[in-house]
């Protein structure tokens, strides 16, 4: 990831200086989604290190949460950076300048290279961070090929009005892309129920579990995206002290077979007051 890094925030430099030379605003559109990128990368590479260190007296949990942190935040700066391209780009539609397409078509069939290697790296991680960043580059590749086809049309028809047009489209997509993972990342701060995680199922294998009478107080998140936790009251009815393990191992077993990692159980008796339970 730290090399990936590196290769990224080298090209991004190179990209400014190729879409001031070139006079290309699609060039410059793709440099602002590649300094997004750097951050990506930037962040992942330091909050991964972050995210790896265990409970404390401050974090209880860990620090699992700032893994997702980055990409948030992240998030919100290509937002406005696409804005801000789309205010640039648009008033071009209607008096666009010609830009270098031999210039375009070099820098694209190196950004091509240069992300290629980038996301070859990657493409073994494992991790929630090294995906993102993986896919990250990803694009950035789809977005180099775009400019290359882009540059290729402008050298032979002159149409220079394909140059806003890629800064446009280069645009649109980082907004589509951005919000979607704002959305995520907004959800998971917010403690949302993990997507893809059927609360209805979660309390019907615990209620199928023998001498379970009811269950309440029931809370479902998720600290990163992808480490789910899990609480809950169940109410249990005529059993002893062997009864009750048998029943706590059981439903550990059920929340672990749907996707859950951490569970906090408590039994409860049924003539037993609580009062969480309209919670």
């Amino acid at each position: 990831m730290r090399l990936a890094f590196f290769i990224n925030l080298a090209f991004t430099l190179m990209e400014v200086v190729g879409g001031w030379w070139t006079g290309s605003i699609a060039v410059l559109t793709d440099a602002m989604h590649d300094a997004g990128d750097c951050l990506v990368l930037g962040t992942a590479w330091y909050l991964q290190r972050v995210a790896m260190k265990g409970r404390d007296s401050h974090y209880s949990y860990g620090y699992g949460r700032y893994s997702m942190l980055g990409g948030w935040l992240t998030s919100v700066v290509l937002i406005v950076g696409a804005i801000l391209m789309l205010t640039f780009s648009v008033p071009e539609l209607w008096s666009p300048n010609a830009p270098n397409s031999l210039g375009m078509i070099a820098i694209a069939v190196f950004g091509l290279a240069m992300n290629g290697f980038a996301a070859w790296k990657l493409h073994g991680g494992h991790t929630l961070n090294e995906r993102g960043a993986y896919l990250h580059l990803l694009e950035d590749v789809l977005g180099w090929a775009a400019v290359l086809i882009g540059g290729v049309l402008i050298h032979f028809t002159a149409w220079a009005i394909v140059d806003p047009l890629l800064s446009i489209a280069i645009s649109i997509f980082i907004l589509v892309n951005a919000i979607g993972t704002l959305r995520k990342g907004t959800g998971i701060l917010m403690q949302e129920i993990p997507a893809g995680l059927d609360m209805q199922a979660v309390r019907s294998r615990l209620m199928a579990i023998p001498h379970v009478t009811d269950l309440h107080d029931q809370h479902t998140w998720t600290l990163d995206g992808s480490f789910m936790v899990h609480t809950v009251h169940i109410v249990v009815a005529d059993v002893g002290h062997t009864e009750a393990l048998a029943i706590k191992s059981k439903a550990r077993e059920e929340l672990k077979a749907l996707g859950i990692h951490h569970a906090t159980i408590e039994l409860e008796w049924a003539d037993e007051p609580c009062d969480l339970q309209h919670h």
